[in-house]
């Protein structure tokens, strides 16, 4: 199963290819993607990872990539690099623009990767 392509990303708006809806945060991994809920964990931009991306490290990614928004508002602390590091998961934070375009070179290339994106600041 190969990981979707974020097919549009712009303020507050992406679209995965394959999916009808689209969302303002998304997560994404190899066969499907779904809304990114900030309120499910208590997440503002110190986010509470790695609750927030347990979802996508359990569909057996290789890769994440994380976008932390268009300023780069949202933190990603040590603990959850660390915490994704000894999962034996590559990680790579990205401003969210320049994190979609890895993601999605990285789909290209056929990688098992999944996504955690923040669209807005």
């Amino acid at each position: 199963m190969s990981s979707p392509e974020i097919v549009s990303l712009s303020w507050g708006h992406m679209k995965v290819k394959g999916c009808s809806s689209a969302y303002k945060d998304c997560k994404v991994w190899p066969g499907g993607s779904r809304g990114w809920d900030w309120r499910e964990t208590g997440t503002e931009h110190r986010p509470q990872m790695p609750a927030d991306l347990e979802e996508v490290l359990q569909k057996g990614v290789e890769t994440l990539v994380i976008g932390r928004g268009m300023s780069e508002a949202m933190q990603v602390p040590s603990s959850t690099v660390d915490y994704v590091k000894k999962r034996g998961v590559e990680l790579r934070v990205l401003q969210t623009e320049k994190a979609v375009k890895e993601y999605n070179n990285l789909v290209g290339q056929g990688a098992k990767v999944g996504g955690v994106f923040h669209s807005t600041c």
